[in-house]
C-alpha cells in the first residue's frame, strides 16, 4: 500500500467516529426539541452535515485509492448513514490499516532475505 492510499484511509478513518458521534448528538437534539425548550438542532445540524460531507469526500477518495469492490465500497457508504456506523466502519478501517502494515512488512522481510 502506498504512503497516498494509507493517508486516504487514516482519513476516513478519523473522521468515521466523530460523524456517528455528530449524528448521534443530532437525533438526541432533535428529541430534546420536541420535548423541551431546548433547541440544538441548527447547530448540531450544521455539525454533522460538515462530517459527513468530509466522510463522503474521504469515502470517495479512498475508494479510489484502494479500488475496493463496489461491496466494500457500499458497504462503507451504508456505515455512514446509520446512527452507529461509523464506529464500525472505524473499526474496520483499523483493522485493514494493521492488515496492510502486516502484509508490507511481510513483503520487505521476504526482500530482504531473497538479497541476502
Amino acid at each position: 500500500m502506498d504512503i497516498k492510499t494509507a493517508t486516504a484511509l487514516r482519513r476516513l478513518r478519523l473522521v468515521s467516529a466523530p460523524e456517528a458521534v455528530s449524528f448521534l448528538l443530532l437525533l438526541v437534539c432533535s428529541v430534546l426539541k420536541r420535548t423541551t425548550e431546548f433547541n440544538a438542532v441548527p447547530a448540531m445540524g450544521m455539525i454533522h452535515g460538515v462530517l459527513f460531507i468530509l466522510y463522503v469526500i474521504f469515502w470517495a477518495d479512498a475508494w479510489n485509492r484502494t479500488k475496493w469492490p463496489l461491496k466494500t465500497a457500499a458497504l462503507y457508504f451504508v456505515l455512514s448513514v446509520l446512527p452507529t456506523g461509523g464506529f464500525f466502519a472505524e473499526r474496520k478501517l483499523r483493522r485493514e490499516a494493521e492488515d496492510a502494515v502486516i502484509a508490507s512488512r511481510a513483503r520487505q522481510a521476504k526482500e530482504g532475505a531473497v538479497g541476502a
